[in-house]
């Protein structure tokens, strides 16, 4: 199954990263998308305000009426979550058909010299880049291609400021995510 990876913290999941599932199957017919929340992630500060639990359970709670799969393996993994330990598990995990698919934003393609074992990953993947911060095409080195898809002014961290200072944040984030966000009390004190 033609397949593409969707790597993030997810904290928490919010419409944008559901709209990116869509538009990488409907533009270049991918068949399956996984989301992977990291653990720790490598190449942002953590945010500690949840635990990597509530976000996987946001993830699986969102994606449960859809075509859109969650995995764990960096979660069950621990530690700093690494994209090429990640393929590599998936490759030995789900059937695939041709490279992976993986979707990064605009906004980490000029940091992808220092991802872990970049070279050996770069040869394993399909490299999608998709508008995040900038409407127009970020320089690349590596083979790429460009996702055409609309920059939501959306982000998790903004979300977190909002539901911290009891502003509203209903339809920026799936119900389910709403739903456990409410119900935990999470990103009260972040």
């Amino acid at each position: 199954m033609k397949t593409a990876v969707i790597g993030g913290t997810f904290n928490p999941v919010h419409i944008g990263h559901l709209y990116l599932a869509e538009e990488v199957k409907k533009q270049f017919g991918y068949q399956r998308v996984i989301f992977v929340p990291s653990f720790i992630p490598p190449h942002k500060d953590a945010d500690g305000s949840t635990r990597p639990e509530d976000r996987l359970e946001m993830l699986r709670r969102t994606v449960v009426d859809t075509d859109i799969v969650v995995d764990d393996a960096e979660i069950r993994r621990g530690g700093v979550s690494y994209m090429i330990d990640t393929i590599k598990e998936l490759l030995n995990t789900y059937t695939i058909t041709g490279r992976i698919g993986l979707v990064i934003g605009d906004d980490l393609v000029a940091g992808l010299d220092s991802w872990k074992d970049w070279a050996n990953l770069e040869k394993m993947i399909d490299l999608i880049i998709a508008h995040r911060n900038f409407s127009g095409r970020m320089e690349c080195r590596y083979g790429h291609r460009y996702l055409d898809n609309l920059v939501l002014p959306i982000s998790s961290r903004d979300i977190r400021e909002r539901v911290k200072s009891g502003r509203a944040y209903r339809f920026l984030v799936p119900g389910e995510a709403f739903a456990l966000i409410n119900k935990r009390g999470l990103y009260r004190d972040c």
